[in-house]
């Protein structure tokens, strides 16, 4: 069953009752994070902490990925280690410009890889990330890429988030989307999501809980789109018995490729009701 990614959720590595928090959120993946939300003097601590609440468990079933420090600071390759020993799925690795940065934390940890894809080298470079089988997901690092690129605009960085989605489905790679920064703006939010969700991502990251329900809901296929899915479906199966390659519903041509969404539409429904179960 395919796993859902609609929510990936910050949470700081440091905090412990935020790490407690997170086992309640209905979100699909968390993030726990060493690097951006943790200062230079809480580093160890944060570490320490982090590891302590992933061994007592209670994440159920939700995916845990730890973001580490960049492997060029004087806390990433000690991050790498003990995160090697954590009870997590996967090593998110920041600042990602080549194969050869995957390499060397590959050298570190038997843990699959994530990599934050936001600068301009590792854009360029996405298909050789993507293609490195360590790596298992792609997450957009849009307010880094932004500084980087002098960009003022999202729509000005969508050369570098479609390059980013072409490699990561070339290559079978989960894909999600940058951060929305106005975390009390709730519209802005749901359209970013539907842009994210239209060109083709996963899911969104999240900087605060109250963003959760806004990208569970529009990454996650409606009830229209279930319903369409089981009538293509159907009908594709009746005109298939009947010898016949494509089938109409609605007034459209439904053919093989069609059915391919329609049951990828499906699984994704039935593996949001696993993840609302447990």
């Amino acid at each position: 069953m395919t796993r859902p990614y609609r929510s990936a959720l910050y949470i700081p590595g440091s905090r412990p009752r935020a790490l407690d928090k997170a086992r309640g959120l209905a979100v699909d993946v968390i993030l726990f994070d060493l690097e951006d939300a943790v200062t230079p003097d809480e580093k160890g601590t944060a570490r320490a902490t982090l590891a302590d609440e992933l061994g007592k468990g209670g994440y159920g079933n939700r995916l845990r990925v730890v973001r580490i420090n960049d492997l060029g600071t004087q806390w990433g390759e000690r991050d790498a280690k003990a995160v090697d020993a954590m009870n997590c799925d996967a090593v998110l690795l920041p600042k990602v410009n080549g194969a050869a940065d995957v390499d060397a934390l590959a050298a570190l940890t038997d843990k699959p890889i994530w990599a934050m894809m936001e600068t301009p080298l590792g854009i360029l470079n996405a298909l050789e990330i993507a293609a490195h089988p360590k790596i298992e997901g792609f997450v957009m690092g849009t307010n880094d890429l932004a500084k980087d690129l002098n960009s003022r605009t999202r729509d000005a960085m969508m050369v570098s988030l479609q390059m980013c989605l072409l490699a990561a489905r070339a290559h079978g790679v989960v894909a999600i989307d940058g951060v929305y920064n106005a975390f009390k703006d709730e519209d802005g939010l749901k359209v970013e999501c539907e842009q994210g969700r239209d060109l083709g991502f996963d899911g969104k990251t999240l900087i605060h809980p109250a963003q959760i329900a806004t990208a569970n809901a529009v990454f996650a296929p409606t009830t229209a789109e279930i319903d369409l899915a089981k009538r293509q479906i159907a009908a594709f199966d009746d005109a298939h018995a009947a010898g016949q390659g494509v089938a109409v519903v609605d007034g459209k041509i439904v053919e093989n490729l069609h059915i391919v969404t329609a049951r990828a539409t499906l699984a994704k429904a039935d593996a949001i009701a696993e993840m609302d179960i447990k």
